[in-house]
């Protein structure tokens, strides 16, 4: 199968942030109703951490605050559906609809200068100041990190996949 690539370093950033959400999605996807909603971890104290259905419904909410926050940085309209509780299908297409919605994002931005890149500011919630580079790494492995506690949900027992 032919992988099409984006051109410049923005264009790759936004190409593993699909792949990371890919994987992600992959394990989701194999699990049923139940499984997904299934509170793993009754002991947290993270809300959003609690089952895959906690987890997914942050990594869709958090991809679009990245998105909004890279928006703010270039001047554009903001907008993002608001947080909620997201059954299993509806986590799978509000992945690929906030995928979507960032990639329109970055239209046109793949192969800015890295001058440009890091010219672009981004300043974080948590009050950290990000480079536009750094802002999308940090989306990046935020989908990481979730999809290996999913992968240890299912591999501790908590959640068993559906064969195949």
């Amino acid at each position: 199968m032919k992988q099409e690539y984006r051109k410049g370093a923005v264009g790759a950033l936004m190409d593993e942030y699909e792949r990371a959400a890919a994987e992600l999605r992959g394990l989701v996807g194999r699990l049923t109703d139940e499984q997904f909603t299934r509170i793993v971890d009754p002991q947290t104290r993270d809300d959003n951490c609690r089952s895959v259905q906690t987890i997914m419904s942050h990594v869709v909410s958090a991809g679009y605050g990245y998105a909004t926050e890279i928006r703010a940085a270039f001047s554009m309209a903001q907008d993002r559906p608001p947080k909620r509780l997201l059954s299993r299908q509806e986590s799978l297409d509000a992945l690929d609809a906030m995928l979507r919605h960032t990639a329109l994002t970055l239209e046109g931005k793949w192969e800015m200068t890295e001058e440009d890149i890091v010219g672009t500011v981004i300043h974080s919630p948590w009050r950290v100041t990000y480079d536009l580079e750094q802002w999308l790494e940090h989306a990046i492995v935020h989908i990481l990190r979730h999809r290996r506690q999913v992968e240890k949900f299912i591999s501790g027992g908590g959640v068993a996949e559906r064969p195949g």
